[in-house]
């Protein structure tokens, strides 16, 4: 039987839904025993919302005060002093995820396996190459642990309704000191986490400028929310970089995903194939977004956004 331990991503307080969708992953491996575990220097609300998720049998709680920010070289040896027990652990493909796995992996040994898609198999899975236009089968070793992220935009988050027990586990590995938080700089909005938020709203090149990102995020705000960005607006300076979706940013699978001045380039198409309705509005009527699109305006951004938010 396999058992697998995954890696909760949070923010101290609250429990990040890439972990639902982490554990609707593992649940796929038949007759798994999935157990959730919370680093945190307090970890009792974030444990409370893991043991509700569907599909977790335990929750195990490693409480320390070094584990307040999340550093991977901090808690990589807290996970592996765990991994005895365990056939897989499993991270999600976040930007915490893609940090923390392959320091457990290294520390272990083994060959890690980014963006599982699907599974096939206790040690057999499907994941993306080459921006998404193949998918492969990797198969791991069977005798050592499976260490893999998992590609939070394929699948569904696990339901709620559950009553896993918590247990505190063993907290004495050795911390390395030669990785410290020094402190955090981040943008504060109220609008929804981009790589979570079930509706988004995106603006590329054709935007102009940063002062015209404005009626982006006036629309943003009408529909609640997130906002994102193409990699050209980016490296335009429009936006800052956390806001880029794509092969090179942020891979994201919103219920609707509204594309403007967005030309559709593969790098980005890659980063928003899974959403559940795409909606394109670029006046180049030949743009490559059409081509996805669930739904295409062929028309002036200027004109149609300001319109649209007042219909709102």
């Amino acid at each position: 039987m396999s058992k697998i331990l995954i890696i909760a991503e949070h923010n101290g307080s609250e429990l990040n839904p890439s972990t639902a969708k982490t554990v609707a992953c593992a649940a796929e491996i038949d007759g798994a025993e999935v157990h959730v575990a919370v680093l945190a220097a307090n970890a009792a609300a974030i444990a409370s919302a893991a043991a509700e998720v569907d599909g977790v049998n335990k929750v195990l709680t490693i409480e320390r005060s070094e584990n307040e920010h999340p550093l991977a070289a901090v808690l990589a040896p807290q996970i592996v002093a765990m991994a005895d027990a365990y056939s897989h652990i499993f991270g999600p493909s976040t930007t915490f995820g893609k940090d923390l796995m392959p320091h457990v992996a290294a520390l272990l040994g083994v060959n890690q396996i980014s963006d599982i898609m699907s599974v096939t198999g206790s040690h057999t899975f499907k994941r993306p190459v080459y921006a998404g236009n193949a998918i492969v089968t990797v198969s791991a070793a069977t005798d050592a642990t499976v260490v893999a992220t998992v590609r939070t935009a394929s699948f569904s988050a696990a339901g709620g309704g559950n009553s896993a027990p918590i247990e505190a586990a063993d907290s004495n590995a050795d911390i390395p000191s030669h990785t410290r938080f020094v402190s955090l700089q981040s943008g504060k909005t109220d609008r929804p986490d981009l790589q979570t938020a079930a509706k988004v709203v995106s603006g590329g090149r054709g935007v102009g400028s940063s002062e015209n990102f404005g009626i982006i995020y006036a629309l943003a705000d009408k529909l609640g929310a997130g906002v994102g960005a193409s990699r050209a607006a980016v490296d335009a300076g429009y936006v800052p970089n956390e806001m880029q979706v794509g092969q090179t940013g942020k891979i994201i699978a919103p219920d609707l995903y509204i594309a403007i001045g967005i030309s559709g380039a593969i790098q980005h198409l890659t980063g928003i194939k899974d959403a559940g309705t795409i909606v394109a509005i670029n006046k180049d009527e030949e743009a490559p977004i059409f081509e996805v699109a669930d739904i295409g305006l062929v028309g002036d951004l200027f004109q149609i956004i300001p319109e649209l938010t007042d219909a709102l």
